[in-house]
Parts: structure tokens; C-alpha cells; sequence
């Protein structure tokens, strides 16, 4: 088992929540690392969009695997990839690029239960969607390999109508094929987030997003990770935009001085 893996893995099951950044660069990745932060994740949009992209598999996946390359050759801590839906039109096409990740020494990944169609992102069936991590897994085992499967499970982000009843009866689907964390992007509230703590063993990871309860309130919950997304990202060039602007406004470059 990789050693990066395993300490990855630990980190979910430590007393504290797992604070994790979300990066698109080594430098970012830097930036993080410095602040002592124990663990590092790519967002897939973060990344996307800073080479030009739009999030959703647009990016060629040989330039985000060169990022990745960039940020692993950096830092010292363990990195997780945003994977978004695998990157391959099957199962064994999504192992093929799994394993090029276990060569990079990345610990482990986020993958989606949601695809898109047309534009429009919808949930895959999830019987289908558990037998493809159960596929995955047991793939990379046999060949030695190992990452943190975090399941990204889609309901909130995609906002269904019934999307409490629809996690609660995914998230253990997720678990029993092998997951060995869950990720409920866009859930912000207590209640949800109690009744997806109850229907998992795992750790469950939420996101970054308004009304979210802050850290202690996340720990008190029993929420293990806590991810930022593209916010940080998004937050950056907001501030970046503004400071463009008073160099124009002033005609000057003493803003940036």
C-alpha cells in the first residue's frame, strides 16, 4: 500500500477535522504547504480555469495530469485529485487513468456520481455507479495500487427535489461497493448533514459553500473533512480584478507597489 494512502487515510479518522485546501498550481500548493496544512486536494475547476477551461471534463486530461506532476514534484504532503466522472467512457478507461495516478504517487480522488449529458449534469443510476467503484477498487488492488475513493455524491449539487432521502440511500451503496470516504457537495444544512452522517460509517466531507456551519461547528456535527473547492480560486482573481482596476483607474502601477 502506498505511504501516501495510508496517511491520507489516517488524517480522516484523526480527532481533528480535515481542513483541505483546494489548489491548481504548485504554487498554490506551496502556499498551503507552508501554512502547515497536513494535505492538499486539486480542484477540477480551480484548474480548468486557470488554463482557459471550463470545468466539467473540458480540460485534456494530459494537461491536468501535468499539473498534477507539478504540484506532486513540490510538495511533501499527501495530494488528493479531483477526478471529476474518471476521464474514460468506462470503467476499464477510468482505470487505465487511475493507475497513471498511482504512478504519480497521488494518495487519493475524488469521483462523481453525476455525469453530463448534453450540457446538463445528471445522476448516474447508482447500483450501476457502486459496481464501477467495486470494479476500481478491486483493480487496483490487484495490481498493488492504492487511493482514497472520497464519492462524490451529487444530490445537493445538483439540488433534487428529494435529494436527503436520495443521499441516505446512496452514501451506504457507496460504502458497501468500497468507498472509503463520501463527499456531499452543496449541502450546507445541520439537519441534512446529520441524517447523511446516520445512513454512513465513513467519513463524510462536505464543501465550502453559504450557511455551511463553521469548523467547530462541523466538528461538533462529527463531519471529518472540509474541503474549499474553487472558492479560493474564485476569491483570487476577484481580488486580482479589483486591483486591475485601480491600476486603470489611476494610471499608474503604484497599486501593485
Amino acid at each position: 500500500m502506498s505511504t501516501n494512502f495510508e496517511q491520507f487515510k489516517a488524517l480522516h479518522y484523526a480527532p481533528d477535522l480535515l481542513v483541505l485546501p483546494n489548489v491548481w498550481d504548485a504554487k498554490s500548493a506551496l502556499l498551503f504547504e507552508e501554512k502547515a496544512f497536513p494535505a492538499l486536494g486539486t480542484s477540477s475547476a480551480a484548474v480548468a480555469n486557470s488554463l482557459g477551461y471550463d470545468d466539467g471534463e473540458k480540460m485534456p486530461l494530459d494537461d491536468y495530469l501535468f499539473v498534477i506532476k507539478r504540484i506532486l514534484a513540490c510538495v511533501k504532503i499527501p495530494v488528493t485529485v479531483d477526478f471529476e466522472m474518471g476521464y474514460g467512457k468506462n470503467p476499464a478507461a477510468i482505470l487505465s487513468n487511475l493507475l497513471k495516478l498511482c504512478e504519480l504517487g497521488v494518495a487519493g480522488i475524488n469521483l462523481e456520481d453525476s455525469t453530463i449529458i448534453n450540457g446538463k449534469r445528471i445522476l448516474q443510476n447508482g447500483h450501476a455507479f457502486a459496481d464501477t467503484i467495486t470494479y476500481l477498487k478491486n483493480k487496483l488492488d490487484a495490481e498493488g495500487a492504492a487511493l482514497f475513493f472520497n464519492i462524490r455524491c451529487d444530490t445537493y449539487l445538483i439540488n433534487l427535489k428529494n435529494k436527503q432521502e436520495e443521499s441516505t440511500l446512496r452514501l451506504p451503496l457507496y460504502e458497501s461497493a468500497g468507498a472509503d470516504g463520501v463527499f456531499l457537495p452543496c449541502i450546507s444544512q445541520e439537519a441534512d448533514i446529520v441524517e447523511a452522517l446516520k445512513s454512513t460509517k465513513l467519513p463524510l466531507n462536505v464543501m465550502c459553500i453559504p450557511g455551511l456551519p463553521d469548523f467547530n461547528g462541523l466538528r461538533a456535527l462529527g463531519v471529518k473533512r472540509a474541503s474549499m473547492g474553487p472558492f479560493f480560486l474564485n476569491k483570487t482573481y476577484q481580488k486580482a480584478t479589483e486591483l486591475l482596476q485601480k491600476v486603470v483607474e489611476k494610471q499608474s502601477f503604484a497599486p501593485l507597489l
